[in-house]
């Protein structure tokens, strides 16, 4: 008799395969190896870490030669942290205290890990399983364990927390599934199952372990439920939804260079989320057009000083030739006092979601902010290019900020570089301070984009992570959808297009509203612009117009989400 057990939706899809349980424990074998001398260690480490190395530069070689740009992005962000003197220093203390090189580059691993999983950020804590990960691996490596076996018929990895590497190391043809006990659906693992559109559910904590290795289990990411061992009539069932969801990719296929247009002419840009230049190259397969949201801070991360005006021209130059004449959109530096970057020198915070963070830093110290606003400039000769400041709650940041703009094309126009005159410079609105405050604020930028992520989140004073509260977390609050509505005709009412940068726009229920409302762009990760798309194209604007109606009368966000899914 199969057993059903209920997680959340990370990536949709239904998919069948044979559960392979990645999370190896290590304790047996450190129990078997045999420690040599401290040198005799410190070699170890020394030869693990250089055979590690050239594995992943293999796996990056091949990922890229595949397509998967992505993940070959992320397994070089690994490559980068196993060589960090950080790491490796760390790691060589720990071998020479404890004598046993395996047990010490966990060790290592796990304190860095720790420190980062308990930092009230988002971002450093998903970076927190990248750093287990390469830890896992070394050990591995050093003690000469094996990595998973895969077989002929297609597999679904199942673990707590499956390792970003794994799922990267794993073919195409082979991979079925993605089954996780944590909740995160940011975490590298998934966004390399994103990336390869491999129907992912998280969420299933201490049920993970009820699902023994071996098994078959069907996966219905539609509904984020795992069936273990399925029934003949359950399978037979399942491949009905199996074959519907092969028409569905087909359809996608066919729409994929067409216009988000409704029935009666009414057109959406959707645009792409990236953290890389090469994202815009792959999102591209899914028929984005540009870039809404550029998440610079990838730039900044894993140093140990700014990087220079060079190195982020080159990134931006590159995103933006990716875009092929549609505009990408930058967002300047979005990082704050809660992430270890050592050039920053800022004390830890009590509440760093609400302290010294994003824009804050940038207008307090040009040496960080100005080399970047002149590497968009520069870049900028190469494409569209748009600026986007996160984190705005008032007229006097965006005053001080053009200043600063104005002065960057001043610098390079007395140096005699070339940069572009028509870089437009906006606002991400994602503050209720913002949101309020939009039909003043239009009068100081060329746009707005909504960033939804953390407008729900402060408009709720809900921590959307908080598992105890992330059920109230929802972007139909009619509170949100008021903001959301001032946002967009504030825009209107001033010339100014708008545009929504935050998980919101990947909802295709959402999609209908915001176009009614007047969005002129969505900005997504890239495999959900074609659900999306044909969402949008199956509406007429009149429609959708009428739904809103009904929508901004409603007194609930369940109310909100429960009409939409009844009426589109």
């Amino acid at each position: 008799m199969s057993e059903k057990i209920q997680g959340n939706i990370a990536l949709e899809g239904i998919s069948v395969g044979k559960i392979i349980k990645v999370e190896q424990s290590l304790k047996q074998y450190l129990a078997s190896y045999t420690a040599g001398n401290s040198d005799e260690e410190l070699a170890k480490l020394e030869e693990g870490i250089d055979t590690l190395s050239a594995e992943i530069d293999a796996s990056v070689e091949a990922m890229r030669e595949a397509g998967h740009d992505e993940e070959a992005d992320i397994m070089e962000a690994h490559s980068f942290l196993l060589m960090d003197p950080l790491f490796t220093d760390a790691a060589n203390d720990k071998t020479k205290e404890m004598g046993n090189a395996p047990a010490a580059v966990l060790a290592a691993a796990n304190e860095t890990a720790e420190v980062l999983a308990n930092m009230d950020d988002e971002y450093m804590h998903e970076r927190s399983q990248d750093i287990r990960d390469v830890g896992k691996r070394l050990a591995r490596v050093i003690m000469g364990v094996k990595g998973i076996e895969i077989g002929k018929e297609p597999v679904i990895l199942c673990g707590h927390e499956v390792e970003p590497s794994v799922i990267a190391n794993v073919p195409d043809d082979k991979l079925a599934g993605v089954i996780m006990g944590q909740g995160s659906t940011t975490c590298h693992a998934v966004i390399i199952a994103k990336s390869r559109a491999i129907t992912t559910i998280v969420g299933l904590e201490e049920k993970i372990k009820d699902i023994p290795d071996g098994v078959t289990a069907l996966l219905d990411g539609n509904a984020g439920l795992v069936i273990v061992d399925p029934t003949p009539i359950e399978l037979k069932e399942y491949e009905a939804k199996l074959e519907a969801q092969r028409e569905e990719m087909q359809r996608f296929e066919q729409i994929r260079d067409l216009p988000a247009e409704t029935t009666d002419g009414a057109k959406v840009q959707l645009t792409a989320n990236i953290g890389l230049p090469k994202d815009a190259e792959t999102a591209a397969k899914y028929g984005n057009q540009g870039v809404g949201l550029f998440r610079s801070e990838f730039l900044f991360m894993g140093r140990d000083k700014i990087p220079s005006e060079e190195l982020q021209y080159e990134n931006y130059k590159k995103a933006i030739i990716a875009c092929k004449g549609e505009l990408c959109v930058i967002r300047t530096m979005d990082i704050g006092g809660d992430k270890p970057l050592p050039y920053l020198n800022i004390p830890p915070e009590d509440n760093p979601f609400l302290g010294y963070r994003a824009i804050r830093i940038c207008l307090e110290r040009p040496e960080i902010f100005m080399p970047q606003l002149r590497a968009i400039l520069r870049a900028g000769v190469y494409g569209k290019a748009a600026i986007m400041m996160p984190m705005i709650i008032s007229v006097e940041e965006v005053k001080k900020a053009r200043s600063m703009f104005e002065r960057a094309m001043q610098e390079l126009e007395a140096e005699g570089k070339e940069y572009a005159k028509d870089v437009q410079l906006g606002i991400m609105v994602e503050t209720p301070a913002a949101a309020v405050m939009t039909p003043i604020l239009a009068k100081y930028v060329d746009f707005f984009s909504i960033g939804t992520n953390d407008l729900v989140q402060y408009t709720l004073a809900v921590d959307r992570i908080n598992p105890q509260v992330s059920g109230l977390y929802n972007h139909f609050h009619p509170a949100v959808l008021q903001l959301i509505q001032r946002t967009i005709k504030a825009g209107c009412d001033n010339g100014k297009w708008v545009g929504m940068c935050g998980e919101m726009a990947s909802d295709p229920y959402a999609a209908v509203l915001l176009m009614a409302m007047g969005i002129s762009e969505l900005s997504m990760s890239a495999p959900s612009i074609p659900r999306v798309k044909e969402k949008i194209r199956s509406v007429s604007l009149k429609e959708a117009k009428e739904h809103l109606a009904k929508v901004m009368e409603l007194e609930t966000g369940a109310e909100v989400r429960d009409y939409l899914q009844a009426n589109l």
